[in-house]
């Protein structure tokens, strides 16, 4: 009787400590991710997480956007930071608010009329983003976000006049992504 005590007493200890083996917190503290529907309008964006306390993380995203719209083709760089707030003490796993900050500068060309109008936007603007963030084991990455933000523009023209179709990349816009990436 003695022994089958004991060697429940065993059992009970050992299967304590493998269900410890995963802890409630994720011990990372930084994340590099690839935002994957932005591939589809031919943006491609990295973004770099680090957590700052329980609750918050810092973000930095940057981009680059090849795209175009009407007879106007834009090519150049974003830049994206936010600020995450965690819903839970998990930060960097779980749900988020974050309110971000967006820096676009481009490049435009338009052949539409007999002459080439060229030129370069500049747009900046803020917005708020909700999301899920997810951490796997061995530090898979799955983040979803929505959103929106507003912007203003302003545009120098080098070479003919300014396009019309210009102003559809200004005012209230959504955010959408779906990041795959790894924790570290």
């Amino acid at each position: 009787m003695k022994k089958a005590a004991v060697f429940f007493l065993i059992l009970v200890l050992a299967v304590n400590s493998f269900a410890q083996d995963k802890p409630a917190v994720a011990p990372e503290k930084n994340v590099i991710k690839v935002n994957s529907l932005a591939l589809i309008l031919a943006t491609g964006s990295i973004f770099y997480e680090r957590e700052i306390s329980d609750l918050t993380s810092a973000q930095l995203g940057v981009g680059y956007f090849n795209y175009k719209l009407g007879d106007t083709k834009f090519n150049g760089l974003f830049l994206t930071p936010e600020f995450r707030l965690y819903v839970k003490k998990n930060a960097i796993d779980g749900f988020y608010v974050s309110p971000y900050l967006r820096y676009q500068s481009y490049n435009f060309e338009n052949k539409a009329d007999a002459e080439t109008n060229k030129g370069t936007l500049t747009t900046f603007g803020g917005g708020v983003a909700f999301g899920r963030q997810w951490i796997f084991t061995k530090g898979f990455v799955i983040d979803f976000f929505f959103g929106g933000h507003y912007s203003g523009s302003s545009i120098k023209t080098t070479a003919g006049t300014e396009p019309t179709d210009i102003n559809k990349l200004e005012g209230f816009r959504t955010r959408v992504g779906l990041c795959l990436g790894f924790a570290f």
